[in-house]
């Protein structure tokens, strides 16, 4: 007995490992396939459009079938990755409040025009009997939502479908225990009059790879995951889905779920919510600026054939940070369509030195990049008072829109991109957005003293400001006028974020509305307008020069187009944040007088401090001490130098993702390039200017 025990714990310590192995190699191979795939998409695209003339018919109904096929490929990798997380169980449930009349809206935008493609009706009901919300994973639930309609209008030709919400009937008998606890439950119906599905093919057609026709000779394709996963989740839920269906009469799915989610009260904290501004360094004083001339790139390969070495004083360019040469050069085209230069780097490191070195009109931005998550190149660049004026757009794989908004993007594309004019559309309304000196503030603010301080010192700023406190005013104006910046004082207005739900939708891709919530109305408002937080941006300003604060921001006003009082005050607001405290910090060095004269100027911050006098106990602290938050590693060390001490770092598990800074004596053309090569993402030069030392840092940690 004691054997076949540890036989089965065995066995249970080899599946769990093989899961967590499955998992990883899924989540993988999902990047991997969708960056080929992204040229693939884009390239049959162009070959559809036939701009110059010379594909016969024939070809150009090659490029359609390539096009559909690879969409097709990128559906079902989607569906895979989604049923592996599921079975992993590293699906996280994100419970919120949501509003029913929002959902119809929702569906109703969704499927109206697959309707009338189809040439079918299009009903949504929704019973006056409902409660006006209920709780649950919102993404999740519309997930199981789209994939039942999808179904349904995929297999109905001839009648209607329509969809549903009801309080479940009387009579109902759930099966899941979550539903047989809860004390209210609402169904979800979707109902067609497609083909129905024989009564031996309703049990199979909820397992992964099966359909109702799985034939060589099926009328209808597809992966058979939609319903699989759309089952699992609904569990997750705390529902359950049930099936109807007379072959040749129609299909009715019903999805129940209750009113309040079970897992609630175990919720965890939501990634995407920002309640205050990351505080971002301090803006470089002009004596600074030699630092930056001695550390001169070394003219790296320039494998795009970009327009680096011909950019000018004053001209509009584009910095693209995209790990996809052949993605990077469509960007670089549609760029010089647009009259702009563009600039073209391959790592999040290099990157950063090119902001400095090129000082671009905007940037594009990919998450997946071989030296560092793109996350941390948003954080920095928008926690830098000198560069969080930059417009940035996050290019994806992932579905990552809420966090890249959030971060401070400005726009959001996600790869791969199905169609050239997607890209074509995102940067010339990025480019509209640069060349527009203008920004419009809109202000839903009650009179009295706070909105006589902002317009005060609004005053001598190039900005025009729309003032109201009446909610169906302002929605007018959204609907009507480009607004660059929203603030909404809760306690002056009866506004509610499902009333801007449907126009906010309707705004452009890049361009999304931020919103900063000011004043002290308490948790309750805020706790509202986080709930709808992946349609627009969201901060919270407790004070008049937070609120300043976040409104340049968001109208993306450099520090420099800002008057002498008010560029002070901003300052002196990131300044005294104590963004470092707590913060520990590995000093590498092999002279004490460094590490002493280093650990003066951190201690006054309230850092704390570790030291390694060379390269190898570098190396055994990053892995004995999980504490250490970044590192300042010096160059020209004896044993082992600062560049393989580097290299050695980023090879630990935990190394990959902790900031190094390179310092060196003396900054050589070509040092900087060397050391990020080496693993380093940034460089400082000695003797460290303590201004700049803090700002970095402060750029790096002030999450």
């Amino acid at each position: 007995m004691e054997q076949a025990r540890q036989a089965l714990e065995e066995k249970a310590k080899q599946l769990a490992l093989t899961s967590k192995y499955k998992s990883e190699f899924l989540a993988n191979m999902s990047h991997e396939l969708r960056t080929p795939l992204n040229s693939l998409l884009l390239l049959s695209d162009q070959l559809t459009k036939n701009a110059d003339g010379n594909l016969s018919g024939r070809q150009v109904e090659s490029a359609k079938t390539i096009h559909a096929s690879g969409n097709d490929l990128l559906a079902l990798i989607n569906d895979i990755l989604d049923l592996s997380k599921i079975e992993s169980g590293t699906v996280v449930v994100d419970v919120s409040d949501l509003r029913l009349l929002d959902l119809q809206r929702y569906v109703e935008r969704t499927f109206r025009h697959v309707a009338e493609s189809k040439h079918v009706g299009f009903e949504v009901h929704l019973d006056p009997a409902l409660p006006k919300s209920i709780s649950t994973d919102i993404k999740r639930m519309q997930q199981i939502i789209k994939n039942l309609l999808s179904n349904a209008f995929k297999f109905t030709h001839d009648g209607a479908v329509s969809f549903t919400i009801a309080p479940a009937p009387e009579g109902f008998v759930p099966e899941s225990d979550d539903l047989a606890q809860a004390g209210e439950i609402v169904a979800f119906h979707v109902k067609d009059t497609g083909i129905g599905i024989a009564p031996d093919k309703q049990q199979i057609i909820f397992e992964a790879f099966q359909q109702a026709d799985g034939s060589t000779s099926r009328k209808y394709g597809g992966t058979g995951l939609g319903l699989a996963i759309s089952r699992e989740l609904s569990k997750l839920l705390g529902g359950e889905i049930r099936l109807a269906s007379t072959p040749g009469e129609g299909s009715t799915f019903s999805l129940y779920l209750p009113v309040g989610h079970p897992q609630r009260a175990v919720r965890g904290p939501r990634l995407t919510v920002v309640r205050s501004m990351p505080q971002p360094k301090p803006y470089p004083v002009p004596e600074l600026e030699p630092l930056y001339a001695e550390e001169a790139l070394l003219p790296a390969v320039n494998e795009a054939d970009d327009d680096r070495a011909t950019l000018q004083p004053g001209d509009q360019s584009m910095l693209i940070v995209e790990n996809d040469l052949a993605f990077a050069k469509m960007l670089l085209e549609v760029a010089r369509e647009h009259g702009m230069k563009g600039i073209v780097s391959g790592s999040a490191a290099v990157a950063i030195s090119m902001v400095k070195e090129y000082q671009p009109s905007l940037i594009s931005l990919d998450i997946f990049l071989p030296d560092m998550p793109g996350w941390r190149i948003l954080d920095r660049l928008k926690a830098d008072l000198s560069t969080r004026h930059i417009p940035i757009c996050v290019v994806s794989t992932d579905d990552s829109r809420d966090r890249a908004l959030n971060a401070g993007a400005i726009g959001f594309l996600t790869k791969p991109v199905a169609s050239r004019e997607v890209i074509v559309n995102a940067v010339g309304q990025l480019k509209e957005y640069i060349l527009r000196s203008r920004r419009t503030l809109a202000l839903l603010m009650a009179p009295g003293q706070e909105l006589d301080a902002v317009l005060e010192r609004l005053e001598d700023e190039d900005v025009e400001v729309v003032v109201t406190r009446d909610a169906s005013e302002i929605c007018e104006v959204l609907k009507t006028r480009t607004i660059d910046c929203f603030v909404v004082e809760p306690g002056a207005t009866d506004l509610q974020p499902g009333d801007l739900i449907e126009i906010l939708e309707q705004r452009s891709v890049s361009q999304q509305l931020p919103i900063v919530m000011f004043g002290e109305g308490g948790e309750a408002p805020l706790a509202r307008w986080q709930r709808h937080d992946g349609v627009f941006a969201l901060r919270d300003a407790r004070s008049i020069d937070r609120l300043m604060d976040f409104i340049y921001l968001f109208l993306h006003r450099g520090l420099t187009e800002l008057s002498n009082d008010e560029r002070r005050t901003i300052e002196d607001l990131h300044r005294g944040s104590r963004v470092l405290e707590g913060k520990k910090t590995l000093i590498v060095d092999d002279d004490m007088r460094n590490i002493f004269a280093l650990s003066t100027v951190l201690h006054d911050q309230g850092m704390e401090m570790v030291s390694a006098n060379n390269g190898r106990e570098a190396i055994r602290l990053v892995k004995e001490d999980p504490a250490i938050d970044i590192v300042l590693m010096d160059i020209m060390m004896p044993e082992m130098d600062g560049m393989t001490t580097m290299r050695e770092i980023r090879k630990l598990p935990r190394g990959k993702e902790l900031p190094i800074i390179a310092v060196t004596a003396k900054a050589m053309k070509g040092d900087r390039e060397k050391c990020i090569e080496a693993g380093a993402w940034d460089y400082l030069s000695k003797p460290v200017d303590t201004v700049h030392l803090l700002a970095v840092l402060r750029g790096w940690l002030h999450r």
